[in-house]
């Protein structure tokens, strides 16, 4: 993946996606705000991002910055390479030029490694959480990185995806549809129930719906057809920290049992310098948009 470096200007090919979020006018950038022909403005923020709300509503997020410190460190350890290299190589077979959208980008992780794979890609990250985008911002020099409430409809013209990226985050099928080019690949990634099992015995976790997925394709059944669905399962190696991490950087973090047991636990492992084998189960989807009647 590429290191963090110093933010370069907001990728051509990310501007040009974009559109205002009050007039939904295109997107031009002067030194370092992009403006719409009407005159609504947003700056970016010295971190790289820019925050589309601030002229609608007040940005809110559920990720602490302990949260988003905790995933950084988790993914920077590369335990979920191997998700994000099978979700690069699904990204390469179906395209090799265009924009990739990552819906729920996070910090930009999974993003970064598919531009990587990508040479002629730009990415759009997207996001509620600024703290998350700070980071997403500088993961990779060609993307760009907007905070937007996925619920809403996004400031993103019309069809000009050739993905769209979907990993542990909300899913607006509606505007996944829009903003896809027809011809274009939707990539859904979930945790499978037996993600992280093994943890159960020192740590209370969100356990996964069983029949979520099948809800969530119904729900999908409208605008989607099903093309390809895989699994991804393989052992981590988990020390004391990385399972800290792991609780911490996600909704389990507003879950976690306040008693001693999970902080006790991982003293223990500390002390004798111990680790825990741990299953890493996902579900990978991949979808290809329906033509919808007029």
């Amino acid at each position: 993946m590429s290191p963090a470096g110093s933010h370069p200007p907001f990728p051509a090919d990310v501007i040009s996606a974009l559109q205002c979020p009050i007039c939904e006018d295109t997107f031009g950038l002067l030194n370092r705000t992009l403006r719409c022909t009407q005159g609504h403005s947003f700056d970016l923020a010295k971190q790289g991002y820019v925050n589309l709300l601030h002229a609608r509503m007040a940005a809110s997020t559920a990720d602490t910055t302990n949260m988003v410190a905790a995933r950084s460190r988790f993914q920077s350890a590369d335990h979920y390479g191997r998700l994000a290299a099978d979700i690069a190589q699904r990204s390469k077979s179906v395209t090799d030029s265009g924009l990739v959208v990552d819906s729920g980008a996070g910090t930009g992780y999974y993003l970064a490694a598919t531009l990587d794979k990508l040479p002629d890609c730009s990415g759009l990250a997207l996001d509620i959480s600024a703290l998350a985008l700070k980071r997403a911002a500088k993961a990779h020099p060609r993307i760009g990185a907007a905070v937007w409430d996925l619920w809403q409809p996004w400031p993103v013209k019309t069809g000009c995806a050739q993905v769209i990226l979907n990993v542990f985050a909300p899913r607006n099928a509606t505007e996944f549809h829009r903003i896809l080019d027809p011809q274009g690949t939707l990539i859904v990634v979930s945790p499978q129930p037996e993600h992280l099992e093994e943890l159960r015995s020192i740590v209370h976790l969100i356990k996964v719906d069983k029949l979520k997925e099948e809800r969530l394709s119904s729900t999908f059944a409208e605008h989607f057809h099903l093309v390809d669905q895989d699994e991804c399962v393989y052992q981590l190696n988990l020390s004391a920290h990385d399972i800290h991490d792991v609780v911490r950087m996600g909704p389990n973090a507003h879950h976690v049992d306040q008693s001693d047991k999970f902080d006790k636990s991982l003293g223990e492992m500390n002390e004798h310098g111990t680790s825990l084998a741990v299953t890493a189960s996902f579900r990978i989807s991949t979808y290809q948009p329906r033509k919808l009647a007029s």
